[in-house]
């Protein structure tokens, strides 16, 4: 019987050895990922095609063929290291034709990746009253002490015709 026993205690704690303190990972298995929140306010220009004016215009929203961009940008990094790629994660909500005393929604959802040095895309679905696309996103993110500035460049085509962005704005990071 004290054999038995033996056996089936060392037999209980034998998944007890195997596993590894919290929080760090096992050897062979990639570090656990961090997530950071980049979120904050952008401003820019949207570029309209001849097509989407006149397709507003029937919505009872006249606009010229360049409008502002004023909104807010919820972004997560995802990354393991600091000194490799992140993946991102956001969505970005604008309101555009301020400038033109109209309100002209939009909501991207885009998923991408960031360079260490601060180059990032990202691909994702668009959607305002100018039409449904995916947006194509591109540019750069400077450092300056706490603050990011990003800089990007976005297209959007559309059944209507393709809609082009020019966005920065500034986050404060955590």
């Amino acid at each position: 019987m004290k054999h038995v026993s033996m056996v089936l205690f060392l037999f209980a704690a034998t998944p007890a050895f195997a596993q590894t303190p919290v929080g760090q990972p096992s050897p062979g298995i990639p570090p656990y990922a961090r997530s950071v929140s980049l979120a904050g306010p952008r401003f820019g220009i949207t570029l309209l095609n001849d097509h989407i004016v006149e397709k507003l215009q029937e919505r009872g929203q006249t606009v010229a063929p360049t409008i502002s961009q004023f909104g807010w940008q919820f972004e997560r990094a995802m990354y393991s290291k600091h000194d490799g790629p992140t993946v991102l994660n956001e969505w970005v909500a604008l309101v555009g034709g301020l400038d033109q005393g109209v309100a002209i929604p939009s909501l991207s959802w885009l998923v991408g990746m960031r360079t260490k040095e601060g180059a990032e895309f990202g691909i994702g679905p668009n959607i305002s009253p100018g039409g449904v696309g995916l947006a194509l996103a591109a540019g750069v993110t400077f450092r300056a002490g706490v603050v990011n500035v990003p800089m990007n460049f976005a297209v959007v085509p559309s059944r209507y015709g393709a809609r082009v962005s020019v966005l920065t704005g500034f986050v404060l990071r955590r």
